[in-house]
């Protein structure tokens, strides 16, 4: 798994959650630095995304519609022919495994920790695997779940690769769950296009590419059974109808998708040099984020943490998560951060 490293586990009803990016409010007080005065590049979210428009007062007066074009406006920018929006793609990740009786499941580690936790917690037995090694246990899998690109090595597997596990793992009646939450910048590698075959479920995200990870708006792209039983489970309005509305009008600005696409290859390549440059050189990373393997990386948060520069940091293993800087100040804080650090 993908474990942080320290002081951002918090409680929350008797229980302890997992370690996210974007917790400035717990940094602020350790390092003495007020929430407006830092710079956050731990998420991976795009710093410039999608320009929101005003929401018109009717759509907070109404309930969720399931007929107000959000679903049409998904299966084109997918292309696939059936989705199901859920309260961004952590609702999913919370809810499929309930949908199976227990059974063997094969992760990808290191991963987004959450996927790990909700198959435990429903009861499922989990199994770490490193990428090389999935081939030689698939057969003894029921579920495969992975993030591609991987979060957070940047780590992508083929799409044949892929499409062969799926057909192995349906001929059992099993599943190959892909989320593909980084995978809108190149959408040439998704697998939405083949998520109506039985056994294949994507999870997809507007939180990162357009930026709206506040808007809490996710798409399961899978074969409609699949999506049926999921939306019975999930109850009605997973979605709010001003988050609907800017989904549907986000998904159908395809000249907005075509410029951002450009522009974040042209900052992710300005990312990695700058890193480089300071002697973290990046492992792996998306168009959204570098990822650097570094013992040094804890003492190296806490460096940038005291110039009010919040990274991510894991432990397992060591490395930094490196998130892009927006505005041109952004950009010239961190390089100046990192020359204090060399």
């Amino acid at each position: 798994m993908a474990y942080g490293c320290g002081w951002f586990w918090h409680l929350w009803g008797g229980g302890r959650l997992l370690e996210h990016g974007g917790q400035i409010r717990q940094a602020a007080p350790r390092y003495g630095i007020p929430p407006e005065d830092w710079l956050d590049l731990s998420t991976g979210i795009n710093p410039l995304g999608w320009p929101v428009p005003e929401i018109p007062p009717e759509y907070w007066r109404r309930l969720p519609e399931p007929d107000d074009g959000l679903m049409e406006a998904a299966c084109r920018y997918y292309g696939c022919s059936s989705a199901l929006a859920v309260a961004g793609s952590q609702a999913a990740i919370q809810a499929l495994p309930s949908l199976r009786p227990p059974c063997r499941v094969g992760l990808l580690a290191p991963t987004y920790a959450e996927h790990a936790l909700a198959w435990t917690r429903g009861g499922h037995h989990v199994e770490s695997l490193a990428s090389a090694e999935i081939e030689a246990v698939l057969d003894r899998l029921d579920v495969l779940v992975l993030v591609n690109p991987n979060n957070p090595t940047g780590e992508r597997i083929s799409t044949e690769s892929l499409l062969a596990w799926r057909r192995r793992l349906a001929a059992r009646g099993g599943w190959l769950v892909v989320d593909e939450a980084f995978m809108d910048a190149t959408p040439e590698e998704s697998l939405a296009t083949h998520a109506g075959a039985e056994g294949l479920v994507v999870l997809r995200s507007l939180g990162k590419f357009f930026g709206l990870a506040g808007a809490r708006v996710g798409f399961v792209l899978a074969w409609p059974e699949l999506l049926v039983g999921l939306n019975e489970t999930l109850g009605p309005w997973h979605v709010s109808s001003p988050a609907r509305q800017v989904a549907r009008l986000a998904l159908a600005d395809e000249a907005w998708q075509v410029d951002e696409r450009q522009r974040l290859a042209r900052d992710s390549m300005r990312l990695n040099e700058l890193l480089g440059r300071h002697g973290l050189f990046p492992d792996g990373g998306t168009a959204l984020f570098q990822w650097v393997r570094c013992e040094r990386a804890l003492a190296i948060r806490d460096g940038l943490a005291q110039k009010g520069i919040l990274v991510r940091c894991f432990d397992s293993p060591r490395g930094l998560r490196f998130g892009l800087p927006g505005a041109e100040a952004e950009w010239q804080r961190l390089a100046q951060a990192l020359r204090g650090l060399s």
